[in-house]
């Protein structure tokens, strides 16, 4: 089961890595099911490279898509993010921990007197 679970936070994380599928899945969020040659029209790049982002997206899972006669209409299928999210929050906890023990450090170090000024006789 880990190793699926390693294999989908791959293809989530691969497909995120590109600012315009991010952009897409940004456009989805706010406009729900659009058809593909709506959701290309404000991307500056052709309507087959969308398709080829549209690909990445829907092997990750992050979109579904349904075709309706010669229309293919485009929706956001934000769970698998929720796998990445749990990953991520892993870390999250791991680096606030760290954080917590880094400013109770330094807290300590600012209540410690402050020696060599008083002490220091000539």
């Amino acid at each position: 089961m880990v190793k699926y679970q390693e294999a989908e936070l791959n293809d989530i994380f691969a497909a995120l890595a590109d600012p315009t599928r991010r952009a897409l899945l940004a456009r989805l969020e706010t406009e729900e099911n659009l058809s593909v040659s709506e959701l290309a029209r404000p991307f500056h790049v052709s309507l087959p490279a969308v398709m080829k982002h549209l690909d990445v997206l829907s092997d990750a899972g992050l979109i579904a898509r349904q075709k309706t006669g010669r229309t293919v209409n485009v929706r956001l299928n934000a769970e698998p993010m929720e796998h990445a999210m749990e990953w991520l929050a892993r870390y999250q906890r791991f680096w606030s921990h760290k954080l917590d023990q880094l400013a109770a450090f330094l807290e300590e170090e600012d209540t410690i007197p402050e020696r060599g000024k008083d002490e220091i006789t000539d």
